[in-house]
């Protein structure tokens, strides 16, 4: 090999870390999600595009999700969240608690940003040190789940003032709070209830099947993320087992439930699009205020309400916000 070759190589050899540093610097950001149920196909995922986009990114372009979902093997959670944080992501979005608590053991630093259903307290839970300066890794949107449990079994006795006996369809996983306040709430109302824990899909229909045959005379549907994923199918069978039912999920209502009373959760996973733009525009993340769900829906599906029988009170349909015909 002669001179003028060897320092070709060498002149080579010289600009690769050149290259590399410049190839890195042009690294598309990441923004992760990590849910534990919803399958890929989720409108959820499509939501965050379209916040995103609003801002001037775009996915495959200028920025690139990487979605982890469990589908419900709540065990591979701790898992999913290693592989994100591997990926060092500008930020990661989650669902719920269960993903939060994961991330938060896999990473001290990686902004989590809360944009699914929230349904305790963040302050009390210890993930944020105050709504209007964090002070850790975690910010994003309080859906004020906790708040309202209570208020959506105000509404159905309303509904149905003269049932006595309700169920409350539960899953132990995710629903010991909301449940603790259904029961507070309950009294005060007249009100016996029936917990009904359900942890698959599989169990729903005889679950149903057993409140109506306990003498439950309505339904109400507490948070699980795989209680979202069946909504639809939650709410033909409470229609077969004749129990007219509220939750916190207005599609639950266009799904064929009979009420829902809640934010408008989807609207969440848009907004994440501002809290990715601010942490990439250099804003710390110990220092973005966790913003409080202010805007409920009611929705009234008087369909459903016929096919059960019930006549619903004037009042509860002045107030709602949608009523389907």
């Amino acid at each position: 090999m002669n001179r003028r070759h060897v320092l070709a190589i060498l002149g080579f050899a010289s600009l690769w870390p050149v290259r590399a540093v410049a190839q890195e610097s042009r690294r598309v950001p990441v923004v992760g999600l990590l849910v534990t149920h919803p399958p890929l196909t989720d409108p959820m995922f499509d939501l965050v595009r379209a916040g995103l986009r609003d801002f001037g990114y775009e996915d495959g372009v200028n920025i690139r999700m990487e979605i982890r979902t469990a589908l419900g093997q709540l065990e591979r959670v701790p898992e999913l969240a290693k592989e994100l944080v591997a990926l060092k992501p500008v930020a990661i979005l989650v669902a719920n608690e269960v993903a939060i608590r994961a991330l938060k053991d896999a990473t001290g630093t990686i902004p989590i940003v809360m944009v699914g259903y929230t349904v305790n307290d963040p302050v009390a839970m210890g993930l944020i040190e105050s709504y209007a300066r964090p002070g850790g890794n975690v910010t994003g949107i309080y859906t004020m789940n906790s708040v309202l449990v209570a208020k959506r079994l105000e509404v159905l006795k309303e509904a149905l003032p003269q049932v006595s006996r309700m169920a409350v369809l539960w899953d132990s996983g995710f629903g010991r709070h909301q449940l603790d306040e259904l029961q507070r709430a309950a009294p005060a109302l007249g009100l016996d209830l029936q917990p009904v824990d359900v942890r698959s899909p599989q169990d729903l229909e005889p679950a149903l099947k057993t409140a109506k045959h306990n003498g439950a005379g309505a339904l109400i549907l507490s948070y699980s993320p795989w209680f979202w994923v069946h909504k639809a199918r939650i709410a033909e069978l409470a229609l077969q087992a004749k129990l007219p039912t509220i939750s916190e999920y207005h599609q639950f209502a266009e799904d064929g439930g009979l009420l829902s009373y809640g934010s408008v959760n989807l609207d969440n996973w848009k907004r994440a699009g501002y809290y990715v733009d601010r942490l990439l525009k250099g804003a710390k993340v110990a220092d973005l205020p966790v913003e409080q769900v202010s805007t409920f829906k009611l929705t009234v599906n008087l369909k459903t309400a016929k096919a059960l029988g019930i006549k619903i009170p004037q009042a509860i349909l002045v107030r709602a916000d949608e009523v389907i015909r």
